[in-house]
């Protein structure tokens, strides 16, 4: 007795293959998002992101800035939104998209009005970087980070106040330029300790020696003399100790290093 064959499935229809394809997808897919923002003016978009802005909502505003740029786009007002969102961004803890923004902004805008504020903003977020979020609470000042970012804030309030300086923002540059110099100085001085203290006289000589040759009439030159002084003499060169302890004499009279004293609050402490 033969058995009848059983016959393969039958394929679907090409037609009907790609109809229940697309109901799939369709089913699938999530709804459109709603851009609110449709039928505003410009202005009121500005607006809006402003008092996003202001209230904290900074990822909402960066948004909001972005669609300005480009519903604006060729006039102040979308110069302005971009200011607006790499300020946003470094509230909002995005440092490297601030700066994106920021060199963008000065690459396409290089005879903005606003170009001293994109230069001041891009070296406070270089600088605010640098001393890190939780650098008040350990104590941890900017000469004990990586100076990377501080050489890059430096250069960018040196630039504003070199082509801008009746800038309204050029005096507090100044002032942050300051502190990054005897930073960058300490920096040095710190390592040379750190060579110092585990025996490594050669090494604390050098950068001691460049603290001084490189940042001139600084606070830690006191210490990096000392620190050639005291190298010289554990390598048992007695003329040269003899040289660096007449320079740190004419210079400091009193001779305190100043090595271990605490440190006062820095200025930028105050804001």
């Amino acid at each position: 007795m033969f058995l009848p064959r059983l016959s393969a499935v039958s394929p679907l229809r090409p037609g009907l293959a790609v109809l229940l394809a697309a109901a799939l997808l369709s089913a699938c897919a999530s709804p459109k998002p709603i851009d609110e923002t449709a039928n505003w003016s410009p202005e009121k978009i500005y607006a809006e992101a402003m008092d996003n802005r202001n209230n904290g909502l900074y990822e909402k505003a960066i948004q909001q800035f972005e669609k300005l740029e480009g519903r604006a786009a060729g006039t102040p007002l979308a110069q302005q939104a971009q200011l607006e969102k790499a300020y946003s961004h470094y509230r909002n803890g995005e440092q490297v998209q601030a700066v994106a923004t920021l060199d963008r902004f000065m690459k396409l805008h290089p005879v903005s009005p606003a170009l001293d504020y994109a230069l001041y903003l891009k070296g406070i977020v270089n600088f605010n970087d640098n001393l890190g979020l939780f650098s008040s609470l350990s104590e941890q000042n900017l000469s004990e980070r990586d100076q990377k970012a501080a050489k890059v804030s430096f250069e960018s309030f040196r630039e504003l106040v070199q082509r801008f300086p009746d800038s309204k923002y050029a005096p507090d540059a100044r002032l942050r330029m300051t502190y990054v110099i005897n930073s960058l100085a300490e920096s040095e001085v710190n390592v040379a300790r750190y060579y110092y203290q585990r025996g490594a006289y050669v090494a604390a000589v050098n950068r001691a020696q460049l603290a001084l040759t490189e940042y001139q009439g600084v606070p830690a030159a006191q210490e990096a003399l000392t620190l050639l002084v005291k190298s010289y003499e554990a390598m048992g060169m007695p003329d040269l100790a003899a040289d660096a302890r007449r320079v740190l004499e004419k210079n400091y009279p009193s001779n305190a290093a100043g090595a271990g004293q605490p440190r006062k609050a820095p200025w930028w402490k105050l804001f």
